[in-house]
């Protein structure tokens, strides 16, 4: 089976070439999703000889969203820029579904280990608001995930194209989930260690954004 990775992004001109480079030797196809960024994260790419699109400015879900329709390959790998994920473990995240196990497989940090999810309250709310939500999905669909938020995912193309995903920010990692369970596909995680961070901040408000979460979650939980 053909493996596309995508990548959305939102300068990360600092670390993006060495995501780039760590994807290749597992990748048919590595497709940039670039947020408009206002640094060098388009040429950077470009020079590596990887397709680079446009999203339309909403968001990483919508850049998500957005990349499905230039994607060829049969499985889709999402992983940030950032450098937070490691390519390295991008087979054994896609293993469970060459191997017919297995249609939607999520990296989990909280199995896995974090370097960045700790030491502030900031760290400490999203913390408890992704288990909160990753318990409340639990309990509606009689499954055992330890989390829902990573980024660092793989899915079967013909799958996410049955999801009919709407979120336009990163409340898009849960709707996934929800919407694949929901449907009778197949979910597995893969025990996966986040790095903090190379350079840069990340783009994520806790502030601005945790209504979003909640709506998103009973929305798609319930209806």
């Amino acid at each position: 089976m053909k493996i596309s990775i995508v990548m959305p992004t939102l300068n990360e001109e600092h670390t993006v070439k060495d995501v780039i480079d760590g994807c290749r030797p597992y990748a048919d196809e590595i497709i940039l999703v670039d947020g408009h960024s206002t640094y060098r994260t388009r040429q950077v790419a470009e020079a590596a000889g990887i397709k680079v699109i446009l999203d339309n400015k909403k968001g990483k879900g919508e850049a998500i969203r957005h990349s499905i329709d230039f994607v060829t390959g049969d499985i889709i790998v999402f992983i940030d820029a950032d450098g937070s994920h490691d390519p390295d473990d991008i087979p054994k995240v896609v293993e469970p579904i060459l191997k017919g196990e297995a249609d939607h497989v999520s990296a989990s940090r909280l199995t896995g280990g974090s370097s960045e999810l700790h030491g502030g309250f900031d760290e400490f709310f999203r913390l408890t608001g992704s288990s909160f939500i990753t318990a409340c999905i639990n309990w509606r669909f009689k499954v055992k995930l330890s989390e829902s938020q990573n980024g660092f995912r793989a899915i079967r193309k013909d799958v996410i194209k049955q999801l009919d995903l709407r979120e336009d920010i990163t409340t898009i990692e849960q709707e996934m989930i929800m919407k694949t369970l929901k449907k009778g596909f197949r979910m597995a995680e893969y025990p996966s260690h986040e790095h903090k961070r190379k350079m840069g901040y990340s783009k994520i408000s806790v502030k601005k954004v945790w209504f979003r979460y909640v709506y998103t979650l009973v929305k798609y939980l319930f209806f």
